[in-house]
């Protein structure tokens, strides 16, 4: 235990006093030498009118969108699997195993795939589109950079993250009596009513740690971006979390990183007790 809280607490402590000082690259070898900031650097992330708030601003609003898209439709594709998979049929299995191929598959190796998909004349996306007569040989559309840079990662995102939420729900619908599916179906029950009445309740608890567990995940996630852009995201695609990076170890402004990586934890932690607090009332309630 004291090991481990040593690993969690140590960088964190660490990470809040590089924030109160203005530790850039002249001063990375002797720390003390850092001059004391105080609050400067969280001034300067908060002034957003000045160019590196709003860009801060800005990339917040992106991860927002993100984390939207990429946790909706991940846990609408998880639920729709999972209950799809719930009752025994030939082939089951297989499905079962084709579906956690993405969670499996290493994720540097299956984000990289990605990356060669979505380029612009030789990938696989635009063959597609273009064998479907949806875009045309000239109109090829550039996928990692410009605007849609942002629908790029949201789809890998995706792929990603939807197989977990499978996993996740499907385990949670073993615990859910056959019989009570049986009964609904004799009283006149249709299969949406069966999921509105009997499914989504069963799956409440499930449904609040796995909903957590994906925002907090999507709003940090850092490795696909990373993959698909390198250190060189477009604006459509800038993500808090390469925001920081940029601004820490390509900028070497270490210490306005620090501070920006605070604030964001401050926001995690805030949206994190409100949803428990809101969660729990209703659990209580009912």
């Amino acid at each position: 235990m004291v090991l481990e809280l040593f690993i969690h607490v140590a960088p964190m402590v660490v990470g809040i006093w590089m924030s109160f000082i203005k530790l850039t690259q002249l001063y990375i070898a002797n720390w003390s030498a850092a001059p004391f900031l105080g609050f400067g650097n969280y001034s300067v992330a908060l002034d957003f009118n000045a160019a590196q708030g709003s860009s801060l601003l800005r990339s917040f609003f992106t991860t927002c969108i993100f984390t939207i898209f990429v946790v909706g439709i991940s846990w609408v594709l998880g639920m729709a699997a999972a209950v799809a998979l719930q009752r025994s049929f030939w082939g089951r299995g297989f499905l079962r195993t084709l579906f956690l191929i993405p969670y499996a598959v290493p994720m540097y190796a299956g984000i990289i795939a990605w990356k060669f998909m979505f380029q612009q004349q030789t990938g696989a996306i635009n063959f597609i589109l273009s064998s479907l007569h949806l875009v045309g040989p000239d109109t090829k559309p550039f996928w990692l950079i410009g605007s849609n840079a942002l629908v790029s990662v949201i789809v890998v995102a995706i792929w990603r993250m939807w197989p977990f939420a499978f996993l996740m729900l499907m385990a949670g619908l073993q615990s859910v009596s056959e019989d009570l599916y049986e009964a609904s179906a004799l009283d006149g029950a249709r299969p949406f009513r069966q999921w509105r009445s009997i499914t989504l309740p069963s799956l409440g608890q499930v449904n609040t740690v796995l909903l957590l567990v994906m925002f907090l995940w999507t709003f940090n996630d850092f490795n696909t971006p990373f993959i698909l852009f390198g250190g060189n995201q477009p604006p459509a695609g800038d993500l808090i979390s390469m925001h920081i990076y940029n601004a820490s170890f390509v900028n070497l402004s270490f210490g306005f990183g620090s501070a920006m990586s605070v604030l964001l934890l401050l926001f995690l932690l805030i949206v994190t007790g409100i949803y428990l607090f809101i969660t729990n009332r209703r659990s209580k309630d009912a």
